[in-house]
């Protein structure tokens, strides 16, 4: 058993050797992987180190290559427009009539993108060509721009106006064949391109064509109207008020907005909205200074004529603002050349108020003779003639009075005073209640002025009360006639204007009465009623005037006598004169009644008591009652 276990522990020595023997090796061949590890690592190391400089190349030689691609795609895209250059030139230098406009626009559009192309490089080799493709569109331009002063050329012979408003006719747009063309043209020379190849300017050279093309076609259609307005107005005779609608503006005005309106409509279709304003403004502009001229011109010939031409100034007013306020609605443009336009017309509209006024002053001033049978001036019916005028321009009428005020007519605005270069407002132009009580006061002002300036004259001319106060109601009532057969009845409805024409009327009638005071005198008689009795009377009260007589002395006989005679030589004296003066029917109507309310009862009175003194021989008692009624009733 000793002999197994010595055996069984000799085997495990054994084999724990061979373990011991087997892990000395391990032992040494961990060694050597470890040995052969740190020099794969120096190998690593080594090749890393070796290979690094070789991948840097790479990478740049990537990069190099990259860039080289990128070199020969630009140089590519620089020798592909420079090679299309003879191409392009050909077809630019044959014009849009040979070649086609779509075809000959697009080479122009080529041309435009390879000029931008070679200009975003800044390679000295593109200069050369970037001047000859300038050089190329700029030759374009200039071929488009005849293209579009050639098809414009064919729509700019002038119009007749006269044709279009007497008819009553739209004035004529451009084809729309021609008009789709034009507007084609002008989207290409429009662009910033064109512009800076052609002019150097932000500004399109279509419009700059067409403003000068169909600026000298509104201006030669509207040239014969022009100077027609003008001499139509200088016919008139210079004493002649103004008649509306005789100086020819209204149809020139008319002209001006038909020819306009169209040529807006023509604009709007070829250009780009935002060019609308800058053509329009531009087109019209030629056509506007002759017409602001004509204005000026007119200007003139009123301020010349202003009492009788000043109407023209109102209506030219009235007419072009309006017209200037349509345009204005239509387009957005030309408000402000028509404001200017009209300031000197304006100007002259609101002195003539003053002027008016100062006219009538000064022309009864110059009166050196008055009619010698008290009857009215012819001018009295001349200024109502301009009173009944002034209601056909309301509008125009009531911005001038607003815009100067109650009262401020009576001095003449000076011609230094500031004023607005914008056209009148359209609540400036509303004619209310306002502006009517304006103009009413403005009127009364003027006829108070010529009454007073009448009393005044005839004051120092007729010596005669009687015939001043007929000469004073003949005018009041040929003022109050015209008054009412017109529209200044509506005007001057108002209580004050009816009070202060009344007031003049009952100054005239009052100094008329005066005269007839004299046999009024004359049916004066005293009683006493201290002398006796009272003159007896009849059962109906009726006196009985040969009781009277009787009662009375000689001498008072003789008084009564002498009351007769003096009452019959001034009553047929006054009667006379009555009927000799030139009176107006109203007026003699009026002034009868007032006699015969002063002269009929004092007679009868008088006739009552003493019509015995000739016992109805008729020798001192010339009338009785009513055959005096009868002669009272002829003086009407």
């Amino acid at each position: 058993m000793m002999k197994t276990r010595d055996a069984a522990h000799a085997e495990e020595s054994a084999e724990v050797e061979v373990l011991i023997a087997e892990a000395a090796k391990f032992d040494i061949i961990s060694k050597q992987i470890k040995a052969s590890l740190s020099r794969l690592d120096g190998g690593k190391q080594m090749a890393k180190d070796t290979t690094k400089p070789v991948y840097s190349n790479t990478q740049g030689l990537q990069v190099m290559n990259a860039n080289i691609d990128k070199i020969l795609d630009a140089i590519d895209k620089m020798l592909g427009p420079s090679e299309d250059k003879g191409r392009e030139e050909r077809i630019i230098c044959a014009g849009p009539e040979r070649t086609g406009l779509p075809d000959y626009l697009a080479s122009l559009k080529r041309v435009d993108k390879a000029l931008s192309q070679m200009s975003s490089t800044n390679f000295r080799i593109n200069q050369q060509a970037i001047a000859d493709f300038n050089q190329i569109l700029s030759e374009g331009s200039s071929r488009l721009q005849d293209l579009f002063r050639s098809t414009l050329a064919e729509s700019v012979q002038p119009v007749e106006p006269l044709h279009f408003i007497t008819k009553q006719l739209a004035f004529p747009d451009l084809p729309q064949e021609r008009v789709s063309k034009l507007g084609t043209i002008d989207s290409f020379l429009s662009s910033t391109a064109m512009r800076d190849a052609s002019y150097n300017s932000r500004e399109s050279p279509s419009i700059r064509i067409y403003a000068e093309m169909r600026g000298a076609y509104l201006s030669g259609s509207l040239h014969n109207l022009s100077a027609a307005s003008i001499s139509i107005t200088k016919r008139k005779a210079s004493d002649e008020i103004y008649r509306q609608g005789t100086s020819g503006i209204g149809t020139y005005a008319s002209a001006v907005e038909g020819i306009f309106s169209a040529e807006f409509n023509n604009i709007s279709a070829i250009f780009s909205r935002n060019d609308w304003g800058l053509a329009f403004d531009a087109t019209c502009r030629k056509a506007l200074a002759e017409f602001a001229k004509t204005l000026r011109e007119l200007n003139m010939h009123i301020k010349s004529n202003l009492p009788t031409d000043c109407f023209l100034a109102y209506e030219i007013l009235e007419i072009v603002t309006n017209v200037g306020y349509r345009i204005d609605q239509l387009s957005g443009q030309l408000k402000l050349p028509f404001a200017d336009a009209l300031k000197p017309i304006r100007e002259t509209a609101k002195s003539s108020l003053a002027e008016l006024i100062e006219d009538v002053r000064r022309r009864v001033s110059s009166m050196h003779t008055l009619p010698p049978d008290g009857a009215s001036v012819p001018f009295t019916v001349e200024v109502m003639t301009r009173m009944q005028t002034l209601t056909l321009y309301p509008q125009s009428l009531a911005s001038i009075i607003t815009s100067l005020g109650d009262g401020n007519w009576i001095s003449i605005p000076s011609a230094n005073s500031t004023s607005t270069t914008s056209l009148p407002s359209l609540q400036s132009f509303d004619v209310g209640a306002d502006t009517t009580q304006l103009l009413a006061h403005y009127i009364m002002d003027t006829i108070d002025a010529l009454l007073t300036s009448l009393d005044t004259k005839i004051r120092t001319l007729l010596k005669s009360k009687a015939l001043s106060g007929v000469f004073i109601a003949n005018n009041v009532a040929v003022i109050d006639r015209m008054i009412r057969s017109s529209d200044l009845s509506t005007i001057l409805a108002s209580g004050s204007a009816s009070s202060k024409i009344e007031s003049w009327r009952k100054k005239g009638t009052s100094a008329y009465l005066d005269s007839w005071r004299e046999p009024c005198s004359a049916l004066m008689d005293v009683q006493y009623t201290n002398r006796g009795a009272r003159p007896p009377s009849g059962s109906n009260g009726i006196i009985d005037s040969a009781a009277v007589i009787k009662q009375l002395g000689s001498k008072d006989k003789d008084a009564i006598k002498e009351k007769f005679r003096n009452f019959n030589s001034s009553f047929d004296e006054l009667s006379a004169r009555h009927k000799a003066m030139q009176m107006e029917r109203e007026v003699r109507s009026l002034l009868a009644r007032e006699v015969q309310a002063m002269i009929e009862p004092l007679y009868a009175r008088f006739w009552d008591r003493y019509h015995e003194i000739d016992k109805g021989k008729g020798k001192y008692v010339k009338y009785d009652k009513g055959s005096l009624s009868a002669a009272l009733a002829a003086l009407g």
